[in-house]
């Protein structure tokens, strides 16, 4: 399995899950001199959020892979703190959460638990080799459950943006 994340977003510093802000201009060169890497992959399996979907397609189609969009991928559910500045939320709200991000939800949200188990129920419906393009939260419960990672080894480093990686190598 080979996971990327989407592109870069237009987006600063806001909160944003099921929202999307948008990709960044210039987006479409780094990923396509990812193609010759790509070019043995069996199929793509996106989230079908925009800013992941519209990367998905366009290597799909250069590279003549199947795409299959799967809600299961898409980025946590930040509830009522979606498309809100980080700074602007109530503190003790994300202090409450931020004690427990695993099994807490955000105002109106989803646990990351929750979106673990959506997750790991996507990869097992991917064929080998597949590629999965989603969002930096999905990629880190896929590498928690396929390298054994805890929840604090999985978010200690940053999920690189349209960098193809294996699911069971290195990052």
């Amino acid at each position: 399995m080979i996971l990327m994340r989407h592109p870069p977003v237009a987006a600063k510093g806001l909160c944003y899950g099921r929202l999307d802000p948008g990709l960044a201009p210039g987006w479409e060169p780094p990923l396509d001199g990812h193609l010759p890497a790509l070019a043995q992959i069996p199929a793509i399996h996106a989230s079908p959020s925009p800013r992941a979907r519209t990367p998905a397609r366009r290597l799909a189609a250069a590279l003549g892979a199947p795409l299959i969009l799967d809600a299961r991928l898409q980025e946590l559910d930040f509830g009522r703190w979606e498309g809100r500045a980080w700074n602007a939320l109530p503190r003790p709200e994300l202090d409450l959460w931020a004690e427990d991000p695993e099994r807490r939800a955000p105002p109106g949200g989803e646990t990351f638990a929750a979106l673990a188990a959506r997750v790991a129920a996507a990869l097992a419906d991917a064929p080998d080799g597949a590629l999965i393009l989603a969002h930096a939260g999905p990629i880190r419960a896929l590498l928690m459950r396929a390298r054994g990672l805890d929840f604090r080894a999985a978010f200690a480093d940053p999920v690189p943006y349209a960098d193809p990686f294996p699911l069971g190598g290195p990052r």
